[in-house]
């Protein structure tokens, strides 16, 4: 088989779901005829027709309310925010109705919101923020935010099955730079459930998204000039959060680096130390470190972008200091 791109395998995704469930619909803005900011929709309105990928106003909060009206109603939307930063206009609804739907009145809501995230691609503040903190602490909704193109398609397939909001966030960075051969079959990843990305004895990355990929190469590093067996732990779930994947690597390597492209304070690398404190201090044999975006929009600028962002010199940087510790 034929490796296909990151994008491509979100796509086939999608193909897959509404081939096999006909409650499976899409909508979003200009995903119908245009195919969608990104071309991740391109072919499926011909293919399954206008009722089924419905080009929308441009609301973010009319996209998912109607989403949620269909899905109480049986029905399985995938929403498409054309960045992800524009779910911020659907805040309100997502926390407030959607994640509080089935405690409140017993009602499910099997529905995906959608989108590209991240930077690292020159999009400037509007159009390359991870959000994922600002829901991750919103019972009722599930965060998942894959690194691999096999992933991606797992992960959407489980995602659209799910009976609760599942909010998937695709890397943009990722679309057309990662490629893979698919595996056969129905192809699903749990969510929920990290995978080990790179074994490794002496210290722990974990990480999600497209820097997992900066871990991998900062490990191949590491191994070359520092003779560091490095492990990488990819996330993939947010929300929920692997804790049993997570104290496991703790308790392996006894050293944890943490490393996410969101912004510093109150993101996602703050809980898992917190969680890492909880049930595996005594494993420690040094700090639990970070590497994250700084507290400031992300720039426009290309050297002012990549100061922002973790880069591969950043991970062994700090990787080092834990080893020496």
């Amino acid at each position: 088989m034929a490796e296909i791109t990151y994008l491509e395998a979100i796509r086939e995704g999608l193909i897959e779901e509404m081939e096999r469930d006909p409650a499976v619909f899409c909508l979003g803005e200009d995903i119908g005829a245009y195919g969608g900011a990104f071309k991740v929709t391109d072919g499926l309105m011909q293919r399954f027709g206008e009722n089924r990928v419905i080009d929308t106003p441009v609301s973010e909060v009319a996209i998912v309310g109607a989403a949620a009206g269909a899905a109480h109603m049986g029905m399985r939307p995938v929403c498409e925010m054309q960045f992800i930063d524009f779910i911020s206009c659907a805040y309100d609804i997502l926390t407030n109705y959607v994640a509080t739907a089935r405690y409140r009145a017993m009602l499910p809501c099997p529905m995906v919101v959608r989108g590209p995230s991240g930077g690292y691609v020159r999009g400037g503040p509007f159009h390359s923020q991870n959000p994922e903190a600002a829901f991750l602490h919103t019972p009722g909704l599930k965060i998942v935010s894959p690194a691999t193109a096999s992933d991606a398609k797992g992960l959407l397939k489980a995602a659209i099955r799910d009976d609760d909001c599942v909010l998937f966030f695709e890397h943009k960075y990722l679309y057309r730079r990662v490629k893979e051969t698919m595996p056969s079959g129905d192809h699903v990843v749990p969510i929920g459930q990290a995978r080990v990305a790179r074994e490794g004895r002496d210290l722990s990355i974990i990480t999600y998204s497209a820097t997992v990929w900066k871990a991998l190469e900062a490990a191949e590093e590491l191994e070359r000039a520092d003779g560091l067996s490095v492990e990488v732990l990819d996330l993939r779930s947010l929300s929920p959060l692997d804790d049993d994947a997570i104290i496991a690597t703790v308790r392996k390597t006894n050293r944890v680096l943490i490393v996410h492209e969101d912004t510093r304070t109150g993101g996602v690398a703050g809980e898992i130390t917190a969680r890492i404190t909880e049930r595996a201090f005594e494993w420690l044999d040094a700090p639990v470190m970070r590497v994250t975006a700084a507290d400031v929009p992300l720039p426009y600028a290309p050297q002012l972008e990549d100061y922002v962002l973790p880069q591969t010199a950043d991970i062994v940087g700090a990787a080092r200091t834990i080893a020496r510790y």
